[in-house]
């Protein structure tokens, strides 16, 4: 208690934490990473939005007394292969408290909510605790609902388990067309909660700062090795290990395949499979990093919604740094290599895609 005081009058705090955001940058120094200056340029903005997202987790909105959902990946944070087709939503819980969840079910195609435990960098166990989606809910005529995040399990109501050491909750809302859907509208609340959040201490300073600086280092490293593994076998798409998709806070009903894509200036990278019944499916190309490429500006994944289909149901993807003229068209947005990552939510079946390069010149409707 005395020692966090003191770190934090005497400033130690503050400059370990700045000393271990050095440290960090070594994750776009590794030997895997790219060497040129816009990806390595790329890779530090990554690490300057890690930093953000980290101190809005630790430090701004970390407590679990008092929870606030907010957005932990959006257009300007993005980690591990993050899903343009996603809302996402996060906050600090704890098994020690039980919450509650208000919301409107509105018209977002996939809703699914997770408690999880541990962080990337936390050192400690990372897994799942409890899961529900929209299909499992009691909803009222009116599109209301309400979930009891709780250790125990409540008579009667929706319920969201947590373990003791449950510490988030990560909301997934995915559309198919998100021009035509709108989010669920939630509240969370800890229950029995009364007044104000307690106020800032020393002891909650240090320890987020610490947590806020090894989360930045864990995540980048995390996501780097993935795509140094990734890189191992260029331009296909194999399945992805759905234990280690869980550990990372993955949906458990989601199927990931992952790949790494490198293309010269007159390639195009096809990616074929026949979808498998499921209630999603998608397509997305990301950088080095593992940051989904910029979606407001460019297209840059397809869904079941919006993908064109050949007559005998398969779908062929077009990764191109300019436009073939031919359906499914992925713009590599001035990018020359990174990820890439194919995913379905209760899929039937789990059909590998295949994948070849050409010349584009090759490609019907080429330029």
């Amino acid at each position: 208690m005395d020692d966090a005081r003191s770190r934090v009058l005497d400033g130690r705090s503050w400059s370990d934490f700045c000393r271990a955001l050095e440290r960090a940058g070594d994750a776009v120094l590794r030997p895997g990473s790219p060497e040129d200056p816009f990806e390595r340029a790329e890779g530090y903005r990554y690490l300057s939005r890690l930093v953000r997202v980290a101190l809005e987790s630790y430090v701004e909105f970390a407590d679990p007394s008092a929870p606030v959902l907010r957005r932990p990946s959006h257009e300007t944070v993005k980690i591990g292969a993050d899903n343009p087709d996603n809302h996402y939503q996060s906050a600090a819980i704890s098994g020690e408290h039980s919450y509650r969840i208000r919301g409107q079910r509105g018209s977002v195609h996939y809703l699914g909510m997770g408690t999880y435990a541990g962080n990337y960098g936390s050192g400690g166990r990372m897994g799942q605790s409890g899961y529900i989606e929209g299909s499992n809910l009691e909803i009222d005529a009116d599109g209301r609902f309400e979930i009891v995040v709780s250790c125990e399990p409540p008579k009667g109501k929706n319920w969201l388990p947590m373990e003791r050491d449950t510490s988030s909750l990560i909301v997934r809302q995915t559309f198919q067309d998100r021009d035509r859907e709108e989010i669920a509208q939630l509240t969370l609340e800890r229950m029995g909660a009364s007044g104000p959040p307690a106020p800032l201490t020393a002891e909650k300073l240090d320890a987020g700062l610490a947590a806020a600086a090894a989360y930045v280092q864990g995540t980048a490293n995390l996501f780097c090795e993935w795509s140094e593994g990734f890189r191992e076998r260029p331009n296909q798409l194999p399945p992805f290990d759905p234990n280690i998709a869980r550990a990372a806070h993955g949906d458990p009903h989601i199927r990931y395949y992952h790949g790494y894509w490198e293309l010269g200036p007159d390639e195009a990278l096809l990616v074929e499979v026949t979808p498998p019944a499921c209630e999603y499916w998608n397509f997305q190309l990301n950088n080095h990093w593992m940051e989904s490429l910029d979606y407001r500006y460019h297209r840059i994944d397809v869904n079941h919604h919006s993908a064109i289909l050949e007559d005998d149901g398969s779908v062929r993807i077009v990764i191109a740094h300019r436009d073939p003229g031919l359906p499914n068209w992925i713009d590599t947005a001035s990018h020359q290599r990174g990820t890439m990552c194919l995913r379905w939510i209760r899929a039937e079946t789990h059909p590998e895609p295949r994948t070849r390069v050409v010349p584009l010149s090759e490609l019907s409707g080429g330029s």
